[in-house]
């Protein structure tokens, strides 16, 4: 007996569209490719991952200083830029318990200090997603190309944690490249003897069963390498800057507090300044952290508050805090690209001795050009080993070039400029790249646009890209 409808084309259309409606949700039909190890950056071609942009980590860590171990859930919230089967997350050391991708379990494999994860649903292009990954162990210290050291550092009375260029990924997973920034929430459980000190703004601290927990929020993006941790006895002081009254957190190692003590106090003053001369000031909250002098060895530029090794002078004060603008706000691409923090950090400690009764940022110039500024002439030799915007290689990326070459780029401009066009020119540049990133190209282009009837030609290829001391000062 005819019949008018037909069931099996009709289950069979079906089926078809709901294959189609699965494809287009970002499920199984997707047809993703791993994501990728690294971004191929030119002197750290393993740093972050291919694939997928990260907005935000949401931090939950518990560290026992005594047995020196770490217990961590990492929540990470990514956009996929690609249709993935995969992606990977950069984490050294630390054991992996579970990894789950949008609250599904994830398969995993490590080599290196790659983390490849497997979701169990394939990611569409432009889904965000979250993944989770709990982990735990002893983190560990890592010796740079340059054999400083980073990562995880131990000390007398807890630990420190510190990123550049490659040491976060020491003790939390993550895209660990200057060119992916997020916003960042960091809860610490600790003793309750001790304290635990990160970016941004302290949320909350509870103490419970003899621990206390740290809850930090940074809402401004940052990048992972000045993301940090300190953990142990420190002498907190919360005060205001300026007009608007920004907060000002500061935490200094006892043993350090009398030696801090007077150059912190200017720290007000070094924010008016630099917000005067720079433009305002990208984030919402200031200080520093001071810790013992051997605990790390070095300062670091770290978002919203540097770490000291040591009471630093004012100089070196001023040096850290400018680094907000030049560094942390507008942030390199790549690490080829250190000399827009480092030039222009160099080049405040120059302006603040200019403004305050010191040499002439033209005089300072002048002796480095002559070799006479430092004390010994290897020092004064050094800064002509290689061009500022083509360090040679990873363990030069720190080198004196990229500091006091890199700001004598920015004098040279200045001078072509005048100084009302000058800063103009920096203000301009802080605005424009806020909370972004950018290379060396896109500085020379935008010098070249905001000042269309100068000549930088030989400022580029002779300060800035040339081989040697150039010809003429």
């Amino acid at each position: 007996m005819p019949r008018s409808v037909r069931p099996a084309p009709a289950l069979a259309s079906f089926a078809l569209l709901a294959l189609a409606l699965t494809a287009c949700s970002g499920g199984g039909g997707v047809e993703g490719t791993p994501g990728g190890s690294g971004v191929r950056d030119p002197y750290f071609p393993k740093a972050g991952n291919g694939g997928y942009d990260v907005t935000h980590y949401d931090l939950k860590l518990a560290y026992d200083p005594e047995k020196r171990h770490l217990t961590g859930t990492a929540g990470i919230t990514a956009r996929a830029t690609k249709d993935l089967s995969a992606f990977d997350l950069d984490l050294k050391g630390l054991d992996v318990d579970t990894v789950t991708v949008e609250g599904k379990g994830a398969r995993v494999s490590r080599s290196g200090q790659e983390l490849t994860v497997r979701p169990h649903d394939e990611l569409a292009e432009g889904e965000t997603f979250r993944a989770t990954v709990r982990y735990s162990g002893t983190p560990v210290t890592i010796t740079d190309p340059d054999d400083s050291e980073e990562g995880w550092l131990p000390t007398a009375d807890g630990a420190l944690a510190l990123g550049e260029p490659t040491g976060s990924m020491a003790w939390f997973p993550g895209n660990h490249h200057p060119s992916d920034k997020a916003t960042y929430d960091i809860a610490v459980t600790v003793p309750k003897d001790l304290q635990a000190v990160s970016n941004g703004e302290l949320r909350s601290e509870r103490t419970a069963d003899g621990r206390t927990t740290y809850a930090w929020h940074t809402a401004e993006p940052m990048a992972s390498y000045v993301a940090m941790l300190a953990i142990g006895h420190y002498d907190i002081t919360r005060t205001t800057a300026g007009a608007d009254r920004l907060p000002v957190y500061t935490a200094v190692d006892p043993e350090q507090a009398g030696a801090s003590r007077k150059v912190l106090a200017k720290i007000p003053e070094i924010m008016e300044w630099a917000e005067y001369n720079f433009g305002p000031y990208p984030f919402s909250s200031t200080g520093a952290v001071v810790d013992r002098e051997d605990d790390a060895g070095y300062d670091l530029e770290t978002q919203n508050r540097p770490v000291f090794s040591g009471a630093p002078n004012t100089e070196t004060l001023v040096h850290e805090l400018v680094h907000q603008w030049f560094g942390n706000s507008v942030t390199p691409k790549s690490w080829r690209d250190m000399w827009l923090n480092e030039g222009f950090a160099t080049y405040a400690q120059l302006l603040w001795e200019e403004d305050n009764g010191g040499d002439s940022a033209q005089e300072t110039f002048d002796a480095l050009y002559r070799g006479d500024y430092f004390d010994d002439a290897e020092s004064g030799e050094a800064i002509w080993a290689f061009p500022p915007a083509k360090p040679s290689g990873a363990a030069h990326i720190s080198d004196s070039p990229v500091y006091w070459r890199g700001a004598m780029v920015v004098h040279k401009i200045r001078q072509t400029v005048g100084d009302d066009a000058f800063y103009d020119i920096v203000q301009g540049w802080t605005a424009a790249h806020r909370h972004g990133n950018a290379d060396t190209d896109d500085f020379t282009a935008y010098v070249e646009q905001k000042a269309p009837d100068k000549d930088f030609d030989a400022i580029w290829e002779d300060w800035l890209y040339g081989e040697g001391k150039p010809a003429h000062p």
